[in-house]
């Protein structure tokens, strides 16, 4: 059988996304994020000879990674309404802003814990950015700075940043999850209770797409992706290079203001879809014998982002006895930028703060939209 098909390695590709959701759902591995699992799963298929891998990659994986990866980075930005950022309360941006610059200092720390330029090589600065724009508000930033830079062609470190992200994800969750409680005793913060708001608040993978919305936002992901990559040509001969996924990010933003399209449901769907996409070919990446090279580094590279985590923390638990900021807003304004949108809204049901799940939410929105820029910032700095 000829695995280097396009219509069988698509598939392949295809029924694996299938199978990470589904161990996600029903079985012991729903502690694991399907983002791992789905990289996991490439990565023994394609070292297993059942699809192509690093030595013998496919067309078809340089096709995802061009097209389908900025389109997923697009359709989520979708999703980020800026208006609705003040409804989130001054006290949860503030929280959420000092937690973004703590993730800034805590990379420029990190990487003076390491050997950097032995661990990472020439990619110290964009996998600097990486961790910027994931620890600001979640792996569209991530994606994104790693597609600009190639990395995600880097299968076995990539996956090892990705498995020890995964690892401060959760052990950050187990701690914010006790702050609250543990600061009260040594500083009773006052609590602030957000202004409630009449709308519904739901948080689901699960969209309508029909076909009038399907080729409707097919069409505008690609005519962004045009644009985008003219730009980036455009200024690349006036001598500036702006990046096109920059470039990307900052029409959708524009575009998720616009009421036409807030109309138009399925971009999330799209956007979740296109990302196990990339991620499972980032899996078929990581072939045996580098990620045997990696293991050498995994410790390395487990104290660099453990050390992002915790100047990040401290910064933010600082901030929140110098300005007596309520305990669970600092809390869950650290996991909007750890961990995005959906660990910080379940970070606010634990808490019982309804009146906390909207600015949850909307704090999650803001690090996906601003996280790509501060991570770009990074990599200039480094």
């Amino acid at each position: 059988m000829d695995i280097q098909q396009p219509v069988y390695i698509l598939a392949f590709l295809c029924f694996l996304i299938f199978l990470s959701e589904w161990l996600c759902k029903y079985t012991k591995l729903k502690h694991l994020s399907s983002s791992l699992l789905v990289i996991l799963l490439g990565a023994i298929a394609a070292n297993f000879g059942l699809i192509p891998s690093a030595s013998n990659a496919s067309p078809v994986y340089d096709s995802i990674f061009q097209y389908v990866a900025p389109a997923s980075i697009f359709f989520l930005l979708l999703g980020v309404n800026l208006k609705e950022l003040r409804q989130a309360g001054m006290p949860m941006l503030i929280a959420f802003g000092i937690g973004a610059l703590g993730t800034m200092v805590g990379v420029t720390v990190a990487l003076q814990l390491i050997n950097y330029q032995d661990v990472f090589g020439e990619n110290y600065a964009a996998i600097a950015g990486m961790m910027t724009g994931t620890y600001t508000g979640g792996s569209a930033n991530f994606n994104a700075i790693a597609l600009e830079y190639g990395m995600v062609k880097e299968g076995a470190i990539f996956t090892g940043i990705v498995v020890a992200d995964n690892i401060m994800t959760t052990i950050w969750m187990l701690i914010t999850l006790s702050l609250p409680a543990l600061m009260r005793r040594f500083r009773k913060n006052p609590e602030t209770i957000a202004r409630r708001t009449t709308r519904h608040i739901e948080h689901t993978d699960k969209e309508e797409l029909s076909p009038l919305n399907l080729g409707l936002l097919v069409g505008i992901v690609l005519v962004t992706m045009f644009i985008s990559d003219w730009l980036a040509d455009w200024s690349a001969g006036q001598g500036v290079g702006i990046p096109s996924i920059l470039i990307l990010t900052t029409i959708a933003l524009i575009l998720a203001q616009m009421e036409f399209i807030k109309r138009i449901s399925g971009a999330k769907l799209l956007g979740m879809f296109s990302v196990y996409l990339f991620l499972v070919v980032v899996g078929a990446f990581c072939e045996v014998t580098a990620l045997a090279e990696v293991g050498a580094n995994a410790i390395d590279i487990l104290v660099f982002t453990g050390a992002i985590v915790l100047v990040h923390g401290l910064i933010i638990v600082l901030c929140g006895l110098i300005f007596k900021l309520d305990w669970s807003i600092v809390a869950i304004a650290s996991q909007a930028n750890i961990g995005g949108s959906s660990t910080a809204l379940a970070l606010a049901k634990t808490f019982k703060r309804t009146d906390l799940v909207l600015p949850a939410i909307l704090a999650g929105a803001l690090g996906t939209g601003l996280g790509t820029y501060l991570g770009f910032l990074v990599v200039g700095i480094v």
